[in-house]
């Protein structure tokens, strides 16, 4: 006779001590090879079933080597979870706290980037390995409410002995995954954990529903992106014979001219500039626009040339109006400069060979160790500048032709910066011919 599952949110909305024993009981059968009179519920079953097959020691566990502070920085500013935190926040810290509970949030690897809440739980928390920059993917601990859902890519409340390590099984958990909606990625998993007193039937739905809400966030950014992609593209598109496409970097639909409107076009991973097949539209070709990028067929009478030279003006001549254009086969498009992107290029466009982020650290903050800030603010320079910039290192690509407009005096270069490549300029300093590199580059006062 087939065992029946606990009803586990059932059970223990009315006896959660009596619902943990008999959890304990399940456990203790299940890793003795008996029988029990009762079964775990199926998405805990089959996640045991895979956590046994990797391996995990249930008396023991494991602890992965925690992310250095250094890297949980990097990966907190590169992740698109940081736009949605303060939604998670308000939906759950409130809460949270007075209810003796933990919010937490890790990445797509299962890695601890945010934790907040009740104190208390906290520290109980540090001391089952559940702190900033640890590693709780299902595979390297065991069932829990941030592995669990992540690999299952629904909400799961994980109760008592459900978790597979003995010492998780004091504690409740309820986690839910969070994907990209431009691509269906998984951006990383929001969970809610604490004692198990504070077990409630309702916490899933509750987590689930501001998990939905975080998505909802970030759908309405990614059309606001769109939406300003729309304005850049418009005029391009005026311009242009034959069927063309303008989409952001992971295929969405801008604007269309001369063919039938499509959501999402299926660009190569990564995309990059010159002539590409693609589903659809056949031989193509890519060229950057904005944060996007022109798609073109060549599939008429008259193919359109592929892509020559792009000409980047880094105009840093009006006070506090510093902005780069672009010219190119796409038309012109230009974007305002906030201080710390206008020194940043600025000094990729005098260092065309590229410069490493310690390098970038250094000639802006004057301190090599500052990579994290640099590549965070590197990630969204790239957000709409895409395929002019490399990296490893940065660098504008070999394509552009880039131009500095400079003050005319000196002086006035960016004059509120300390930045030391800015600095130096202003003082007159000259840079070392190994540090410019090569490249079409001018400098015009």
């Amino acid at each position: 006779m087939a065992k029946s599952p606990l009803n586990v949110p059932q059970l223990a909305a009315v006896d959660a001590a009596r619902a943990a024993r008999m959890l304990s009981e399940v456990r203790d059968a299940k890793l003795a090879g008996r029988r029990a009179g009762h079964a775990h519920r199926p998405v805990i079953e089959q996640s045991w079933e895979r956590t046994l097959r990797s391996g995990v020691d249930p008396e023991n566990g494991y602890r992965a080597r925690l992310l250095s502070p250094d890297e949980v920085r990097r990966r907190r500013e590169e992740s698109p979870l940081r736009d949605v935190l303060p939604v998670l926040r308000e939906g759950l810290l409130s809460v949270a706290d007075v209810a003796r509970h933990i919010m937490v949030v890790a990445d797509k690897d299962g890695r601890v980037l945010w934790r907040e809440g009740c104190s208390t739980v906290l520290r109980k928390a540090d001391g089952i390995g559940f702190e900033l920059g640890a590693d709780w993917r299902e595979d390297v601990v065991g069932t829990n409410g941030v592995g669990t859902p992540a690999v299952v890519r629904r909400p799961v409340q994980v109760f008592a002995a459900e978790h597979f390590v003995r010492a998780q099984t004091a504690w409740t958990c309820a986690g839910a995954p969070i994907t990209d909606p431009r691509s269906g990625r998984l951006l990383g998993v929001v969970d809610v954990s604490g004692p198990l007193d504070t077990m409630h039937p309702a916490t899933l739905a509750w987590v689930d529903s501001v998990a939905k809400l975080a998505e909802a966030t970030l759908r309405e950014r990614h059309l606001g992106a769109l939406e300003r992609l729309r304005a850049v593209a418009a005029p391009v598109l005026a311009r242009i014979g034959g069927r063309a496409v303008v989409v952001d970097g992971d295929g969405w639909t801008a604007a269309v001219t001369g063919m039938p409107y499509t959501n999402r076009i299926a660009l190569p991973r990564p995309p990059s500039a010159g002539r590409h097949r693609l589903p659809l539209l056949g031989l193509c070709t890519l060229e950057p626009l904005a944060d996007g990028w022109l798609v073109r067929s060549c599939d008429g009478t008259v193919e359109p040339e592929a892509p020559g030279a792009t000409r980047v003006v880094l105009d840093l001549t009006r006070p506090r109006r510093w902005s780069v254009a672009v010219t190119g086969g796409a038309g012109r498009w230009s974007h305002g400069l906030s201080p710390r992107h206008a020194e940043l290029l600025y000094v990729l466009a005098v260092h065309r060979a590229g410069r490493s982020a310690s390098g970038l650290a250094e000639d802006v903050f004057g301190d090599p160790a500052r990579r994290v800030t640099v590549r965070a603010e590197m990630s969204r320079v790239r957000r709409y500048l895409g395929g002019l910039l490399e990296h490893r290192p940065y660098r504008f690509c070999e394509q552009a032709e880039v131009e500095v407009l400079l003050p005319d005096d000196p002086r006035d270069l960016l004059p509120h910066s300390t930045a030391p490549a800015v600095t130096g300029t202003r003082a007159g300093t000259r840079l070392r011919t190994s540090e410019t590199g090569t490249g079409n580059v001018s400098a015009c006062p």
